[in-house]
């Protein structure tokens, strides 16, 4: 196997994903930090104080002498934070928040090499229509929401509702990979 150009701290398949469709060579690695400690209602504060917390606990875990890539994402809708859902039934409340309104997808990232870092917030915002009653209940059997911000999967389920979306797909999805890649330029054509 071929260096790797970074270290993906998070457990994403979504964010491994949109490493490999854009040929990034990456490990993915671990991340112990406990975001449920915080105590933040505000969608900005907590992804950004979430993302923090996750690079400082890989950086003391791993160094840089693989670059670190670290990142979380939030919905914020109708004036409420969504995170991940424990289980069904709170996905369906989160989705139904959702159906038929706007949101905000918001994804931080940091990501640390031997002579840089790259810290950002970035926001992605959607109008979906209302989400159809037999597509959700198959949405929900699949347990393709499991680990996904606010059960939302606007590569997925949510894409045939979205009316209008402002910012990058890849933000909503949990790494804004367009921000990223000039960082990575540099040291992919060498």
């Amino acid at each position: 196997m071929e260096h790797p150009l970074l270290r993906l701290c998070s457990s994403s398949t979504t964010r491994a994903e949109i490493l490999r469709s854009h040929a990034i060579s990456f490990i993915q690695s671990e991340n112990e930090f406990d975001e449920e400690s915080l105590r933040v209602t505000s969608p900005k504060e907590f992804v950004y104080r979430a993302t923090m917390g996750k690079y400082e606990a890989a950086r003391i875990r791993y160094g840089v002498k693989i670059p670190l890539l670290v990142a979380d994402t939030v919905i914020a809708c109708r004036n409420q934070m969504l995170r991940k859902a424990r289980d069904r039934e709170e996905a369906a409340a989160l989705l139904a928040l959702q159906s038929g309104a706007e949101l905000s997808i918001l994804t931080c990232m940091v990501f640390e090499n031997s002579s840089m870092k790259l810290i950002d917030l970035s926001s992605t915002c959607y109008k979906f229509a209302n989400f159809e009653k037999n597509a959700l209940e198959s949405y929900l059997e699949s347990n393709l929401w499991v680990g996904k911000a606010g059960a939302c999967m606007v590569e997925g389920f949510c894409k045939p509702y979205i009316l209008e979306s402002r910012g990058f797909e890849s933000t909503a999805m949990g790494l804004c990979v367009e921000k990223l890649l000039p960082f990575l330029a540099p040291r992919r054509q060498s």
